[in-house]
């Protein structure tokens, strides 16, 4: 029985892979409130002596990228690339794992950033304009530690330099929508078309230019940045897996739970008989035939073949 890669809608399967992935729902929220509660506590207040401040001198800038257009690059950016892909390929499974993935790759990051920010409490390059806004340094007479009398708010963000926050919610975000688009392009697919690996840095790029600003507008160590960049990507490429084939594989293309319900639905129907299963994977967005994008029986990978042969993975 033929089996449309439109089959699995948000209206017929919406419901059951939401209620399915509960418990990840919950984790997520989970880790939204922590990730509130690290940026509401005080960050660990490292000694800065007046030797200290040569490094620290830096003007005191405003962010070229503002701190709420971080959620909109690292975040709806990517969601919006998912939606678009869902509208032409009508795949439930797809759209929820990519959400839930990026979600998690973005706020799995977000703990583990403000949490050795706070922990560390390493001073950002224009520390000394946050502590002494006129330009007037007082330091204790014993310790020679520094004795700021700038606003509190922005002190305690002078002690949040490393890693960047900035640098890496966006590699993560990116970073996720970076493998996404791999896979949906087939970047890897021994063709030789280099176009497509240009596709898919493009988000990388974007978010080492965040990265970069953050140097630029001194509110980071390049050190801090290079921190962030790595930490974010790393954890984009491990939710990523968890839910898509890495992009080189033949079945990149779709989510694990996509042919896992390609086979459960093939094991109902036919009782693992020998007959072979067709799979229609034609969707709007395409390479090649018209406008229509397909996956034909020579692309299918090894879940399908062995779906074919009767072998349940």
């Amino acid at each position: 029985m033929p089996i449309q890669l439109g089959a699995h809608t948000i209206k017929s399967h919406g419901f059951k892979v939401a209620r399915f992935h509960m418990h990840d729902w919950i984790i997520l929220i989970l880790l939204a409130v922590i990730e509130v509660i690290l940026n509401v506590i005080h960050p660990f207040y490292r000694f800065v002596g007046q030797d200290m401040m040569t490094d620290l001198k830096y003007p005191l800038k405003s962010s070229t990228v503002p701190f709420w257009a971080v959620p909109v690059i690292g975040i709806l950016l990517p969601i919006a690339i998912f939606i678009v892909i869902y509208i032409f390929r009508k795949d439930v499974y797809d759209l929820h794992h990519a959400i839930l993935g990026l979600l998690f790759s973005v706020l799995i990051t977000g703990v583990i950033t403000d949490a050795i920010k706070d922990a560390v409490g390493r001073p950002r390059p224009d520390f000394f304009w946050r502590c002494f806004p006129d330009g007037k340094a007082v330091y204790n007479n014993v310790t020679g530690n520094v004795v700021c009398h700038g606003v509190k708010s922005v002190i305690k963000e002078g002690h949040k330099s490393f890693p960047s926050g900035h640098t890496s919610w966006s590699f993560a975000g990116l970073g996720f929508a970076a493998w996404y688009i791999a896979g949906k392009i087939k970047a890897f697919d021994r063709s030789g078309h280099v176009a497509k690996l240009c596709i898919a840095f493009l988000p990388l790029l974007v978010a080492a230019l965040v990265g970069i600003s953050r140097v630029d507008d001194y509110w980071h160590h390049w050190q801090d940045v290079f921190a962030g960049g790595l930490l974010g990507l790393t954890v984009a490429s491990f939710c990523y897996l968890q839910f898509f084939p890495p992009p080189y594989s033949t079945d990149g293309w779709g989510p694990h739970a996509f042919f896992h319900a390609l086979a459960e639905t093939n094991n109902s129907s036919n009782h693992l008989t020998s007959r072979p299963m067709e799979v229609d994977t034609r969707y709007g967005s395409s390479e090649r035939n018209g406008g229509s994008l397909e996956i034909g029986e020579r692309e299918t990978g090894p879940i399908l073949d062995d779906m074919e042969t009767g072998r349940r993975q």
